[in-house]
Formats: structure tokens, sequence, C-alpha cells
């Protein structure tokens, strides 16, 4: 297989045989992986490649499917294991590239099978890198060891910047950021009336409980008319909610579009892990840039190189930076910050934009080989 190092959305690429082992892509329900999952696989597919995607079949999500056949991929099941070493093996062998995701359940046992049988690149895509590795340390994760994330001929990670230089002390072979993106064929901007002042959508986390508290709630009670939502599965004890905080249980990404042209602005929470290691953007950053909305975010170490801050984002630290937007920001810089993120997020952040930089560090990895083989060929001449 010989890849062309300068890659662009024009150049034509040899068709390759994918097989992609993750989280559900099936169903969105708790699972922010699967928005992700869906954009890429398309992307994918519009490029020439072919896609196995392999998830087990967990009941919380067969209860909560909301794409029975994902775009650009085929999809197949197993229950277990054994089920999926004995009807998965022939397709592991002949895939030019395997891709196993962060939370694949048994992770660690489905990366050593892959090692083992795969003859292609064999890849590990982290979608929740900080969280990993603070997993290794403690050792409470499954689906990847110090052992074989030394072993991988590609690390793909959600967070760049310096923890990529860590992830190569580890061990890492070749670690290269792969930012989650926004599918510019499903987020788009859609002309509704505004319901909410502010919205957030997220799945419950402590790690996140102490922002909710200071980021929406205080902001609710400070601003008894404003209108605010809060869309995500898991909360507990709302019933100490203020009134003015609407709650919906989940989403459904057919549905995300209409919630963020609903809102005048969208609040993004980031996981204290991903806070503290800092690039670490959020999945809903992009989405919410895409549908034309304007977007409030905390502070994190990397968001500057994401979005301009003041110029195509707000960045609130307390409850009174959310305050100050919200009564005293003006339509016309609301609607210009919107304008901004967008065209920020179509030049730099679609799906398509993802898989030409996968395409691109493919053909680094080729041509690093392709070096090791003519080096060794000279020294035995």
């Amino acid at each position: 297989m010989r890849w062309d190092s300068t890659i662009n959305s024009r150049t034509p690429v040899k068709p390759l045989s994918i097989v992609l082992l993750g989280l559900s892509i099936r169903s969105s329900w708790g699972n922010g992986h699967a928005t992700t999952y869906r954009g890429l696989v398309r992307a994918l597919a519009d490029r020439g490649h072919r896609v196995l995607f392999l998830e087990r079949d967990m009941p919380w999500y067969a209860r909560a499917v909301d794409m029975p056949k994902p775009i650009g991929a085929q999809l197949e099941l197993y229950s277990n294991l054994a089920e999926l070493r004995r009807r998965f093996t022939p397709a592991i062998r002949d895939a030019d590239l395997v891709i196993i995701g962060s939370y694949t359940p048994q992770g660690a046992e489905v990366g050593e099978w892959v090692m083992r049988n795969a003859q292609g690149i064999k890849a590990f895509y982290d979608i929740d890198t900080p969280v990993t590795l603070q997993g290794l340390r403690s050792g409470k994760i499954d689906y990847i060891t110090i052992n074989l994330l030394r072993r991988y001929d590609l690390y793909l990670s959600f967070t760049g910047g310096p923890f990529l230089s860590y992830l190569t002390v580890k061990g890492a072979r070749m670690a290269r950021p792969l930012y989650c993106s926004a599918d510019a064929s499903c987020y788009f901007p859609e002309h509704q009336p505004s319901k909410w002042d502010l919205g957030y959508m997220g799945t419950y986390s402590p790690d996140r409980a102490a922002a909710m508290e200071h980021l929406v709630l205080k902001p609710a009670r400070l601003l008894p008319d404003a209108r605010m939502v809060v869309a995500g599965p898991q909360y507990p004890a709302e019933s100490t909610w203020p009134p003015n905080v609407e709650r919906f249980e989940h989403l459904p990404p057919g549905e995300h579009r209409g919630f963020f042209a609903s809102q005048r602005f969208t609040l993004n929470l980031t996981r204290e892990p991903m806070r503290r290691a800092g690039y670490s953007p959020s999945i809903r950053l992009f989405e919410a840039a895409a549908c034309g909305c304007a977007i409030i975010s905390d502070w994190w170490p990397g968001l500057d190189t994401i979005f301009v801050p003041g110029k195509e984002i707000l960045v609130a630290r307390d409850q009174h930076d959310i305050v100050r937007y919200l009564t005293r920001v003006t339509e016309r810089r609301r609607n210009l910050l919107a304008r901004r993120a967008r065209a920020r997020i179509l030049a730099e952040h679609t799906a398509e934009k993802r898989v030409l930089q996968l395409e691109t560090y493919l053909a680094e990895l080729d041509h690093s080989c392709q070096s090791d083989s003519d080096s060794a060929a000279s020294v035995n001449s």
C-alpha cells in the first residue's frame, strides 16, 4: 500500500478496507461517541473507503436506537468476545486499517485479538484521552493497557497539545490529534424563534456538577425571567433546580439542530479531566457552531487554538459572566459571534477535514515504514 503524503480533498486515494470497533454508533443515549463515529464513517465513505463497524450489543443502547443503519458503514453487532472472534477474525485479518475506540467493551482483550490477527495498520482512537491516562494510572479501565498503547501503530487522540508528548513518553509509537468534528450535512443553521436564553446539552457527570451550579443554576436564580434549558440523561436532584430551567432527559441527534436554533446562547461545560489537560474540545462546541448558535464556554488551555475568544466565542468563569452576556450582549454582536464561529468550523473542523487528517497520518506512517525498510535493505546489502 502506497500513500500520497500531500493528500487533499481532490487527491484520489486507494479505497481502504477499514474495521472500526467502538462504543455504540446506533444509539446516542448517554453516548457522545455516536455522533463522532457517524460523521467520520460517512466522510470515509464519501472518500471511497469501506467501513465495517463492530458494536457490542448492549441492552441500554438496544433500547434507545436512533440510527439503526449509519450512513457510510456496514454495522454488525456481537454479543460477546467469543462471537466477535468467531465471526470477524477474517475481516480483521484482511483489513487495511483496524481502529479500536476508547470505551470499547473489554477493549484490551479486543486489542490483543487484533494484534494477533490484523495484517494492516492497527490504530487506537482515544475519544477520552485524559480519562484514559488517569485510568491507566489507577488500573480502572478495561479498554487499553500500557503494553497495548506501545504496540498500536497509530494513537489518535481527542486531546492535542502537550498530552501528545506525554503519550510519546508513555511509549506511543505515533501519537496524533484527531479531534471530534461537526458533520456539516446534519448540523447547519435552522431559523426558529428563540425559546431559551441559554441552553446546555450533555450527560450528567459529577466532575461537571460545580460548573453546572455556577454557570447555569446560579444565573437562573439571578435572572428569574430568563429561560434556560438542560438536555441530557442521569441528572440527580432536579427538584431543587430553579423553575425557569427546563429539562429534557434525552435528545436524539436528529433534534440537535432545532435545539441549538432555539437558543440565544448555548453553553459548553468541560469535564474536569479534559479541562485540566486542555486541548480537548467537545463535539457540542463544533455542532453548535456549525448550527450558527452563539457559544459561551468555560475556559480551558487550548480553547484559543479552536476559537478566538471575544470574536468567535465568549468565555465565562462564573455566574456574573453569564449574567452579563445574557443581559448586555447585543443581537448584532451575538449574530456576528455565531457567523464567525460557523465559518471557523467549516474551514477547519468538519468530518471531511478529519478524514483528510487521518489519510495524512496514514501516509506519514507508510513513509516511515518505507524509510525503515530502505534503511534495513541498505545495511544488509
